[in-house]
């Protein structure tokens, strides 16, 4: 699915620059925010940032206001070529307000969360200059100079695909970037979490740790990374998209709901996580996939518990993700080790780890069978790594209708055409990066707003 173009409601009377105006004397040009003239000057920052999964989850919070878990998490940030946010920052002295558009649409920049991050970033800004183009902005500055920010995702929003966590780890990343802050990823990870608490694992690739920490001003709950993306490249990651939808509870107020109304929640935090993070750490130190599979599952389905313990339950799974955990466990059992992990977030979208690129066509094929696409395209019913459709021998649809029925189902069994909207085949990937190519670029560097209509 390629990314649409980012547009959004832009005023009439915004889409041309402010008239121009005589240059400024040489010996002022430097003094940017000194001149009616220099508010010409459209600073601009791009960067990519990717999305995680948690392989133990976070759910929970000790503290709503600076977003602090009740017990340590784990996850595997996903290849930014499959799943990412791309953000663009500018800042500018004729910027009146800040402002936002989000995968083209204007939103309200007035959410508590923004705030927390655009003050935490503003209260580190240091010098920047730019000596080509005259502009010098001071570290006092930036306090007074509004930004406008243009964030695009990959993939479907607000879907249990942590959409979230990529789109405030690339604001703070790349606001970072524009404003010249230090780059103490530890730190910068402590100011995303405040965004979104998941967003402080997507600061780091590979397979990282977001700890719980003691404090109560939050100051020690930050994400490590525990290893790079390249320790464990094996891995083959495959989404089942069952439903791009917005969730129905969000998984702030269902966060909420839970800690105030599970025994089991409490239980899980104190008793059953700390252990797991031991084990899923030296299962991830030693590439232990059997050890991996079996805690990312039971992790996986105890998250869903706690929803379901919850009054009243939340239920974020659906029959097809039910369908998509017998399938898996199933084909587990008959070989008597675990072959594929499964995960869900909060939404009904599988995330299936498979040991390897065989593993992987293996359960592409498995998948293939049960689920068959609606449409006849089956271009845009494998996105991202495309070339697993070859290591599953399937070039055409022709090639899904001929695959035979896994040998571990001992009755044929019912397929489920349409069921799942599309699959995405990504591997573990590294943290954000700057992007510096125009065409990345969000937002018009002459207007300062948004690329788009």
């Amino acid at each position: 699915k390629k990314p649409l173009a980012l547009g959004g409601y832009f005023p009439r009377e915004s889409r041309s620059p402010p008239s121009s105006l005589p240059p400024p004397p040489r010996n002022s040009r430097l003094n940017s925010m000194a001149t009616e003239a220099q508010a010409q000057w459209v600073l601009t920052a791009t960067g990519r940032s990717p999305t995680n999964i948690a392989v133990i989850k976070y759910w929970g919070k000790r503290d709503e206001a600076l977003i602090l878990p009740v017990n340590d998490s784990i996850s595997v940030t996903l290849d930014p070529d499959h799943l990412s946010a791309t953000t663009t920052v500018a800042a500018s002295p004729a910027f009146p307000s800040d402002r936002m558009w989000l995968n083209g649409k204007e939103i309200a920049l007035s959410g508590g969360r923004f705030q927390s991050c655009l003050r935490e970033i503003r209260k580190r800004a240091r010098d920047v200059e730019d000596e080509k183009r005259g502009i010098k902005i001071k570290k006092e500055d930036w306090e007074k100079l509004h930004v406008h920010i243009a964030s695009y995702n990959n993939f479907p929003t607000a879907a249990g695909l942590a959409s979230s966590a990529a789109g405030f780890a690339c604001l703070v990343f790349t606001l970072g970037k524009l404003m010249n802050v230090n780059e103490d990823y530890g730190e910068l990870s402590s100011i995303a979490r405040q965004g979104s608490g998941s967003a402080c694992r997507s600061i780091y690739g590979g397979f990282v740790k977001w700890c719980m920490g003691k404090s109560d001003d939050g100051s020690d709950s930050m994400a490590v990374q525990l290893v790079d993306e390249s320790h464990w490249d094996d891995l083959v990651i495959i989404i089942a998209v069952v439903s791009s939808k917005q969730k129905e509870t969000s998984s702030t107020s269902g966060m909420r709901d839970t800690v105030e109304t599970s025994p089991l929640l409490q239980y899980r935090a104190q008793t059953v996580v700390p252990g797991r993070i031991l084990k899923m750490e030296e299962a991830i130190k030693n590439r232990d996939f059997e050890s991996f599979a079996r805690l990312t599952c039971a992790d996986s389905n105890q998250f869903h518990a706690v929803c379901l313990d919850t009054s009243p339950p939340i239920f974020y799974m659906n029959d097809t993700s039910h369908r998509i955990i017998s399938l898996v466990e199933k084909w587990n059992h008959s070989e008597g080790t675990p072959q594929v992990a499964y995960t869900f977030d909060a939404g009904p979208n599988a995330v299936l780890i498979a040991r390897n690129r065989k593993t992987a066509a293996l359960l592409l094929q498995r998948l293939l069978y049960c689920f068959p696409p609606q449409e006849n395209n089956l271009d845009s019913y494998m996105v991202g790594d495309k070339s697993i459709l070859s290591s599953a021998g399937v070039q055409s649809l022709a090639d899904i209708e001929a695959l035979p029925p896994p040998p571990e189902m001992k009755t044929p069994t019912q397929k489920f055409k349409g069921d799942v909207s599309y699959f995405i085949c990504s591997r573990p990937g590294a943290g954000p990066k700057v992007l510096t190519e125009e065409r990345h670029t969000l937002i018009d560097s002459a207007t300062g707003l948004a690329k788009g209509v």
